[in-house]
């Protein structure tokens, strides 16, 4: 039998005998010929069936003989049907598909679909959810998961190239990493287990352990009941850890020069494809990104008109957009660090300024109008630790475990975590994340 070859490899290939194998995308049966327009994970092809015509005084002209198998069975075919195809390949420019097409030979149906597909291309999104295994075959789609193949290669290259390690954080937990308002509990044996909000505590007992710098990207789980374009219950996070830093500026270049490297592979690889099928260039940011103090960023956002409703809250999404024009304006980048979070909106773990305690080292990263990543200098003096987790009215007994990483010795650190979706969402111009993630999972979605 003759290897399959990849629709993508048939261009160079020279005429003659080929197979392939995909599923029907479109049939087109016509009276004197047949098309047929395979697909498989690397492109489309035509296939052509020139139906065999009847010699004069055969019988067939009037049907009653089955002059030709072959376009009964093209004649028969459904979208969506698995199959295989031998045929000979012949170059002809004059075919719009690639310049190629393939004779067919012989046909050898492996899987049938029923005849009415239950989605279309514009289907709404909660229905093609339910199929996600057949809006998952849109070419779109299929780019989705190839860019988000290059992006996270280019991001694991990086690290590796510069000696981080990678590192693979247990998923089920004793206490929560975060806060327990976004817990998810389930049952362990004899006692209740927690669903890893982030891989937090377990990259700063990398630190710990003298590992240095370390990198993962994994699920996360958030028992966060909201319903907007950029939520999730399960999301993939990207984290990654460094010691001996002396500020979360440190984090922050890391942190650009990351994405910089992300953006140029996606760009080099992607960029052409993405733009004809998404009409969103990529742009690869230039280093630095701008860094904005959050306070200095709500007055901005209020002097244009907007006052975000909690002084002493995060910037909200309204603020996001506002800041995100103000800098592509001033600026004329996608990027922007909100920096020096008042502590009363941070988590304990996060150092303070020295010069300013209400003030810490931390920022959040906003990519087109939308936060996507959180980042920060952790405090890794134990007492001090211990204390901040007071003010915050957290149970230090409760913390025993993650403070034990500090009392043993721990060099400063900081870190991040990022949402994958997010990125691609915004990078693609996509409108929620449930376009770019695999199969998604929220408040009310858990199949398929």
């Amino acid at each position: 039998m003759t290897s399959r070859t990849r629709i993508a490899d048939l261009a160079d290939l020279p005429d003659g005998p080929v197979r392939v194998a995909g599923w029907v995308e479109t049939v087109r049966d016509q009276k004197k010929v047949q098309f047929v327009v395979l697909r498989d994970e690397t492109g489309a092809l035509q296939l052509v069936h020139p139906r065999a015509t009847p010699s004069p005084g055969s019988g067939a002209e009037d049907g009653t003989l089955e002059a030709d198998p072959l376009a009964d069975a093209v004649s028969a075919l459904t979208l969506g049907t698995f199959l295989a195809v031998e045929g000979e390949l012949k170059h002809d420019e004059r075919v719009k598909l690639g310049g190629i097409e393939v004779k067919v030979g012989r046909i050898d149906v492996s899987a049938a679909a029923l005849p009415e597909l239950p989605i279309a291309d514009d289907s709404a999104i909660d229905k093609r959810l339910d199929y996600r295994f057949l809006d998952l075959r849109r070419p779109e789609q299929n780019l989705i998961a190839r860019v988000q193949t290059t992006f996270e290669h280019a991001l694991r290259t990086w690290w590796v190239e510069r000696g981080f390690l990678e590192i693979h954080t247990p998923k089920l937990m004793s206490s929560p990493s975060e806060s327990r308002a976004e817990l998810f509990q389930v049952p362990y044996f004899e006692t209740t287990a927690y669903l890893a909000q982030s891989p937090q505590h377990f990259k700063q007992m990398a630190q710990s352990a003298g590992f240095g710098a370390v990198f993962e990207i994994a699920d996360a789980y958030r028992a966060d009941p909201s319903f907007t374009s950029r939520h999730a219950t399960e999301f993939t996070s990207v984290d990654a850890e460094i010691s001996w830093i002396d500020s979360h500026e440190d984090v922050m270049a890391m942190h650009e020069q990351l994405l910089v490297a992300g953006f140029s592979a996606v760009a080099e690889k992607h960029g052409a494809e993405i733009e004809a099928r998404f009409g969103a260039p990529v742009t690869v940011p230039t280093i630095p990104f701008p860094r904005i103090p959050l306070a200095e960023a709500k007055q901005i956002v209020a002097d244009r008109g907007y006052v975000v409703p909690r002084a002493d809250a995060d910037m909200d999404p309204e603020g996001e957009r506002r800041i995100a024009e103000y800098v592509r304006e001033q600026h004329g980048h996608d990027f922007v660090f909100l920096t020096d979070y008042d502590a009363s909106i941070r988590p304990y773990y996060h150092m303070r300024h020295p010069e300013d305690p209400d003030l810490t080292r931390s920022y959040d990263l906003i990519y087109r109008g939308t936060e996507i990543s959180t980042g920060a200098q952790r405090e890794h003096r134990v007492a001090v630790l211990e204390d901040q987790a007071r003010e915050k009215g957290l149970d230090v007994a409760e913390l025993g475990d993650y403070l034990d990483f500090f009392r043993y010795g721990t060099p400063p650190h900081g870190g991040f975590g990022m949402g994958l979706a997010r990125v691609l969402m915004l990078l693609l111009g996509q409108p929620s994340i449930r376009e770019v993630t695999f199969l998604f999972r929220g408040p009310n979605r858990l199949a398929p």
